[in-house]
């Protein structure tokens, strides 16, 4: 597979873990080699215009109408200061920020203090909780949180209208 498709799936793949948990936990099972091997029985592709993929390309559009997230990926910030870049990031972390919260709330999964000792139970969630580093026995576990991490509650995007094409997520610009 060429470099630049890579990128791009690299780049599709962190949505679609990101809010569908369905294909997330697929992922995993595949990286932790838990889904059984079928030679010759490819998976089917996922069609371009699925509800996944439109709900996560909504999102993105979202997140590039109120704080140009997508412009400031897009960017090659080479060649700009540091305090450039800093002066951009606010007003996309801000525009990003609104969008998020005006269609749902994110709170963190743990509400420890990032740094603190916790303990893990042995029932503990393995889609919210990653454990990390040197991981041997059984729970529970001890160590340190060094990411309270996020969960999505009662997130809702808005309904697409008509015959809206997900995959523009920003109109090109002309002004006359």
């Amino acid at each position: 597979m060429p470099f630049l498709t890579r990128l791009w799936f690299s780049y599709w793949c962190f949505f679609a873990v990101l809010f569908d948990g369905v294909f997330a936990s697929r992922v995993r099972a595949v990286r932790e080699k838990k889904l059984p091997s079928l030679p010759g029985t490819p998976e089917p592709e996922r069609e371009r215009g699925t509800a996944d993929a439109t709900r996560a390309l909504q999102l993105l559009g979202l997140l590039q109408r109120e704080g140009r997230f997508v412009d400031f990926l897009q960017q090659d910030v080479e060649g700009f200061s540091d305090p450039e870049v800093a002066a951009a990031a606010r007003v996309v972390h801000d525009g990003c920020r609104r969008a998020l919260r005006s269609h749902g709330s994110i709170e963190p999964v743990r509400s420890e203090e990032e740094g603190t000792q916790i303990e893990v139970v042995a029932d503990y969630d393995s889609n919210a909780i990653k454990l990390t580093g040197n991981v041997a026995g059984s729970a529970p576990f001890r160590g340190t949180l060094r990411h309270r991490g996020w969960r999505a509650i009662g997130f809702e995007l808005p309904r697409p209208v008509g015959d809206h094409d997900a995959t523009v997520l920003a109109p090109a610009e002309v002004e006359l």
